[in-house]
């Protein structure tokens, strides 16, 4: 699995075919492919692996409704094959990491007769494009139908609705069981290592300077090929290249909050198709929460965004249009603010209008930067970039193995491992269920650590345990307790002030395991507090 040491040995003596910058789900991906393919691969990794936009997303794997309407439109076909693309990439995740994923069904209220025709033609287009990967056929229902498939929905106007398919997932989740696998076949991944310039030879890019931001320590890197692939900031990276370069990237802002569970079915979500502004929001059931966003506004390029007051009333604004009941904002559990990287288009008017394609660009030194995307295609952005490299540099190896490739956790898996494991291990059947889609098969490791001494429940009301803070520190690479809150586990995500409440009991866990002294510890409650404001 993912010991620190041992990788960051290998990092500072070995060389490389690739070193890629950026641990999010594209930068992951990239290692994951390349390593498969036999090569020799580094990725590292400032912060955390999906500490970015990578664990700020809407959890959903889905082809985008939204862009197909675009397409149609404006006669697109480049959004016309980004929703084909992702179409058959929601299958394919479906498939590699089943315990991560899941098929969801989708409502679309319709308040206007004439909506009827018109969303039933677009979503049957949609069924056609995703082909045999279709996870079942779009479908008409009436109002009475839509009310008992979706209770809290108003019913004043209501003629009916649509329902479709797409898919659900944890992303961060998911994020670091791609970096965990690429460990597996043979990269070497570290997350809070950070770039501070990049090493040249004869104006040609061969490499990189590093500063481990844990021990402190600062080393070079060579490789053949170095890959950007750093989200929303690739254009900060492209100037530490080339200081006059133009950037390729406009950042919208997408926030989210989380609710109650009560406010959404267990195994239905709600798209609301129109907004005051021509956006859509969602309302998804995920991780026994309710989740709802997205806003998409204009906004400056930093480190771990917030969410502004006016966003979230922008969503609770329309929520109370759609729902039979208000929404208080004291109910609001949690609530983020995560980056989109848009590829730049000075035509368009605002940022939900810019593409979410990627691109690839490779400058005259040699460093290739990809960006745009979307989280359902990081395996193809992934396979494009590899592909690109090996032609940079002149590398020979086989062609792209991940789409047969299970993640971490996905080998073996069934479904009915959490019935296994509620009898195995006498667990509570939340418990069960929640290690199951965090941990697939592995679990049962889990399982071990939590009879060693950390069965106990991390906090009252919520599944995770605390043997899952010594298993994220041992075997998951996490090196803060941000790390283990917001991305091993979920729970800064879905209660912010229960992860407050916890914070004391996981530093003392990882004061255990990391060895950290006094100053350490209370360095990390001072940055754990911070991120929570």
């Amino acid at each position: 699995m993912m010991h620190r040491e041992t990788l960051l040995n290998q990092l500072k003596e070995q060389s490389f075919d690739i070193l890629v910058i950026g641990g999010g789900a594209t930068g992951a991906g990239i290692a994951l492919d390349a390593a498969t393919r036999g090569l020799r691969v580094a990725l590292v990794e400032r912060d955390d692996f999906a500490s970015g936009t990578s664990s700020k997303s809407t959890k959903l794997i889905h082809g985008g409704v939204r862009y197909l309407e675009q397409a149609v439109k404006k006669l697109d076909r480049g959004q016309l094959a980004l929703v084909r693309d992702a179409l058959h990439e929601r299958a394919t995740l479906l498939k590699i990491a089943p315990h991560l994923t899941r098929p969801l069904a989708i409502l679309t209220p319709l308040y206007k007769w004439y909506q009827g025709p018109y969303y039933r033609v677009g979503l049957k287009m949609y069924d056609a494009l995703a082909g045999r990967a279709n996870l079942f056929r779009s479908r008409w229902i009436n109002a009475k139908a839509a009310r008992a498939k979706f209770p809290l929905l108003k019913s004043e106007h209501l003629q009916g609705g649509v329902i479709y398919s797409d898919g659900q997932f944890d992303d961060a989740r998911m994020n670091v069981c791609l970096a965990l696998t690429a460990v597996e076949k043979g990269a070497v991944v570290l997350n809070h290592v950070e770039v501070t310039a990049l090493l040249k030879e004869k104006e040609k890019i061969k490499g990189a300077k590093l500063h481990d931001l844990i021990s402190g320590e600062k080393f070079d890197v060579t490789a053949k090929v170095v890959i950007n692939a750093t989200g929303p900031f690739v254009d900060s990276l492209r100037k530490m290249d080339e200081p006059s370069c133009k950037p390729l990237l406009t950042a919208s802002s997408g926030v989210h909050i989380v609710l109650d569970a009560k406010f959404c079915p267990p195994d239905m979500g709600l798209l609301i198709p129109k907004t005051e502004d021509g956006r859509v929001i969602f309302l998804l059931p995920w991780l026994s929460h309710t989740l709802v966003g997205t806003t998409d506004n204009p906004a400056v390029i930093e480190k771990n965004p917030k969410p502004t007051e006016q966003e979230i009333t922008y969503i609770l604004r329309h929520l109370k249009k759609y729902l039979g009941i208000p929404i208080k904002r004291e109910e609001v559990k949690s609530a983020w603010s995560g980056l989109r990287p848009l590829v730049s288009n000075p035509k368009a008017v605002d940022t939900a209008k810019l593409s979410r394609d990627h691109i690839i660009q490779v400058s005259s030194s040699g460093l290739l930067t990809i960006t745009g995307g979307k989280w359902t295609t990081y395996r193809k952005m992934a396979l494009d970039a590899v592909n690109q490299a090996l032609k940079i540099g002149a590398l020979k190896t086989k062609p792209s193995q991940t789409e047969k490739i299970f993640l971490v956790g996905a080998e073996g898996f069934k479904p009915g491992l959490a019935q296994e494991l509620e009898k195995d291990f006498k667990l509570s059947r939340d418990i069960a269920h929640h290690l199951t889609c965090s941990y697939g098969v592995r679990a049962r490791q889990v399982l071990q650590l939590a009879q060693n001494g950390y069965g106990s429940r991390l906090a009252e009301g919520h599944p995770y345990l605390e043997a899952e803070v010594v298993y994220g520190v041992r075997e998951e690479g996490a090196q803060t307790a941000i790390d283990i809150l917001a991305r091993r586990m979920r729970l800064a995500f879905l209660d912010q002030k229960v992860a407050v409440q916890v914070l004391p009991r996981v530093i003392e866990m990882m004061q255990k395991e990391l060895k950290w002294n006094a100053t350490r510890q209370e360095d990390e409650r001072n940055k754990a507090l911070h991120y929570f404001k």
